[in-house]
């Protein structure tokens, strides 16, 4: 099975900071029926405004992906790191038994976009943990890069969950096909461009698709710069 979830199908949540988009019931979007997606929990998408952002605050039993798309996003936490997370560069990180974090737009003059998913962790009470990683550009085009795998596989940030995310950038007319093992689910969400999804459903920026029962997927791209997150999971 396909669901595809458009773009302007998502709660937007507008504040004179920050406009966000969320994927799952979060913050003051409850929906019973939209909490998760298998071990997916939160997948928020977000534009903010200069010279502001969020201050500390708590997390725990959590693990945290953080990719930037447009921007740079300033990073200080309880564990001591304290660094910028720049336009393509992913961030990982355990909260565990408990960590606080401050996330704020680096530029005075210019907006950040990034996304930012939560994944319940394979169990509680880990010592809390952070990852910081650039990825080139050239391993994404017209290939599936594995960007945050469990321990860290294959070069990739690591991640206390049964999680596999894979960063894909097309060229027009170009795709390509992922396949997985009976039993999981995964969850295809649009960075930018448009693209076709199995030779039917067609998607674009902001578009997601969870999938489930499905072993195989292919993809093509219809223009170039389609640029997708493809997560494997449980």
């Amino acid at each position: 099975m396909i669901k595809v979830i458009k773009a302007e199908d998502r709660y937007t949540a507008h504040h004179e900071w920050l406009t966000a988009r969320f994927s799952f019931s979060f913050a003051e979007y409850y929906d019973p029926s939209n909490l998760n997606f298998g071990v997916h929990r939160v997948l928020n998408d977000d534009i903010i405004a200069p010279g502001t952002g969020f201050g500390m605050h708590p997390h725990r039993d959590m693990e945290i992906v953080t990719y930037v798309i447009e921007g740079a996003l300033e990073h200080k936490d309880s564990m001591g790191n304290v660094g910028v997370v720049r336009a393509g560069e992913i961030q990982t990180m355990t909260a565990g038994t408990g960590v606080y974090h401050s996330e704020y737009n680096h530029s005075q003059d210019e907006e950040v976009h990034s996304l930012q998913l939560w994944f319940l962790p394979d169990q509680k009470g880990l010592t809390p943990g952070y990852a910081q990683k650039q990825f080139s550009k050239g391993d994404q085009r017209n290939a599936l890069l594995k960007v945050v795998a469990p321990d860290g596989a294959d070069g990739a940030l690591p991640i206390h969950s049964d999680v596999t995310i894979y960063f894909s950038d097309l060229d027009a007319g170009q795709g390509v096909t992922h396949r997985q093992a009976a039993g999981r689910k995964m969850h295809l969400f649009m960075i930018a461009g448009e693209l076709t999804l199995n030779g039917e459903q067609q998607m674009k920026t902001g578009d997601a698709a969870r999938i489930t029962d499905v072993e195989e997927i292919s993809v093509r791209a219809l223009e170039s710069g389609a640029e997708f997150m493809l997560i494997d999971l449980v």
